[in-house]
């Protein structure tokens, strides 16, 4: 596998994801960012944060799977999620914990979350981009 997930002493450990993700494949993949909409271009769940961010990462893990990876090789994670407060953490960990069961893994490299005015549409509540690395 060509990433390692680290939580180092010294920085608070975070249930969601690790501080530190170490690479060491040479195929380096940028996953464009995944909102809700299943293969036929339909909004997934409209407004419906944890369904919305459930579809993001199967179609994160859609892309991956077309050129040989997986959420194991992903070294980053930044999701944009439009009028972003704390309170909607538990739903959006309900989206990423049901996408996890579906997945048989759960997603947790080292992420950064944005709070945006809006994305493309007005429907799509949360869109999410990965960076990953897989061996030759």
């Amino acid at each position: 596998m060509a990433i390692t997930l680290v939580n180092p002493s010294g920085l608070p450990e975070v249930g969601a994801y690790r501080q530190v993700s170490v690479a060491t494949g040479s195929r380096l993949v940028f996953v464009a960012g995944q909102v809700a909409w299943d293969a036929d271009g339909t909004t997934v769940g409209p407004g419906d944060l944890a369904a919305q961010v459930e579809r993001c990462y199967l179609n994160v893990a859609t892309a991956l799977s077309a050129v040989g990876g997986s959420f194991a090789d992903v070294a980053k994670l930044t999701v944009y999620v439009v009028d972003w407060t704390p309170d909607k953490m538990p739903l959006f960990l309900e989206g990423v914990a049901r996408a996890a069961a579906e997945l048989g893994a759960t997603p947790v490299p080292p992420g950064t979350l944005v709070g945006v005015a809006a994305l493309d549409i007005p429907e799509h509540l949360v869109e999410v981009e990965a960076t990953a690395v897989l061996d030759a």
